[in-house]
């Protein structure tokens, strides 16, 4: 029996132009899964219905086995989250915040606190007017940490950082959960930070689940084709999720067991990224050019 930190079953959430559809994956302890898709594809919706931010429409949400509407409470003792926008007040300081969250969270870890922000170099202080984009994002990193969460919860904690801090948060988050009892969700733009950390990722498309996967099966069940348009005919074409069209050459996404239906392709490996864009292009009915470039 699996050990899960979250479990989404079948969630939906209807809005005036977006519906977020039937989504199911679940979380095991101790991992860390990527949540991937376009701007607008329900990855916030998600976070905001599992912190209990919005009204669901249907659907179950358990955090550690806990409805995370009935059990709001303990539930919210479990998790920690980290927004894609700061919500720091620019005229305040971190010291300031640690003093509040100390009063919120019950499991709130002073020392803990004050290594991180030692660490990261995070001055007590100092306005967060005069913090840069990495050093909030390590301060809600810091603060978020000190209460102990066992689900840590990440909406794009890496964009528009610099190479230097994306690798020390990424090495954050590996340190969370290599003692097995921490799990992360990651929603990302940034699939290059998954593939350094991630151990399953979910794919959105219009606010679908078309994914959900261990990583390393990723390889086992897709492949990436490439050759000549000469190669693609009308009813192998239909067996590709995506495909790139150049003037003379293709790229496309197919499932291992359909790669009998195509000669003269060569076969590679896909990543994260791959599994991510070829499902996008699959889903749109313009055809996408091998120069990133739209016919339609």
């Amino acid at each position: 029996m699996k050990d899960l930190a979250l479990e989404v079953k079948s969630l939906s959430k209807e809005f005036q132009d977006f519906k977020l559809d039937n989504v199911s994956f679940e979380l095991e302890k101790g991992m860390v899964m990527g949540l991937v898709g376009e701007n607008g594809a329900g990855k916030t919706t998600i976070i905001k219905l599992i912190l209990n931010a919005i009204e669901k429409s249907g659907g179950e949400i358990n955090i550690f086995g806990m409805d995370n509407t009935k059990e709001e409470i303990a539930c919210k003792e479990k998790i920690g989250y980290v927004a894609d926008e700061d919500y720091l007040i620019v005229t305040s300081n971190i010291k300031n915040y640690a003093k509040a969250f100390a009063h919120i969270y019950k499991n709130w870890d002073q020392e803990l606190f004050e290594k991180y922000a030692k660490m990261w170099k995070l001055p007590p202080k100092k306005k967060f007017s005069t913090y840069s984009k990495g050093m909030k994002t390590k301060a809600m990193l810091a603060l978020t940490l000190a209460h102990h969460p066992e689900l840590l919860i990440l909406d794009e904690p890496t964009a528009g950082l610099d190479p230097v801090a994306r690798i020390e948060v990424l090495d954050i988050l590996r340190d969370i959960v290599a003692d097995g009892d921490k799990s992360v969700l990651f929603s990302t733009h940034i699939t290059g930070d998954l593939d350094k950390i991630a151990d399953s990722v979910t794919v959105l498309i219009g606010g679908k689940a078309t994914e959900s996967m261990p990583i390393d099966m990723i390889e086992d069940k897709y492949a990436v084709i490439s050759g000549s348009l000469t190669a693609l005919t009308p009813t192998n074409t239909s067996r590709c999720v995506g495909i790139r069209r150049g003037t003379q050459n293709f790229e496309a996404l197919v499932e291992r067991r359909e790669l009998s239906h195509f000669e003269n392709v060569s076969v590679r490996t896909p990543n994260i990224e791959n599994l991510l864009t070829f499902s996008i292009w699959g889903h749109r009915e313009d055809i996408v050019e091998l120069g990133g470039e739209n016919n339609g």
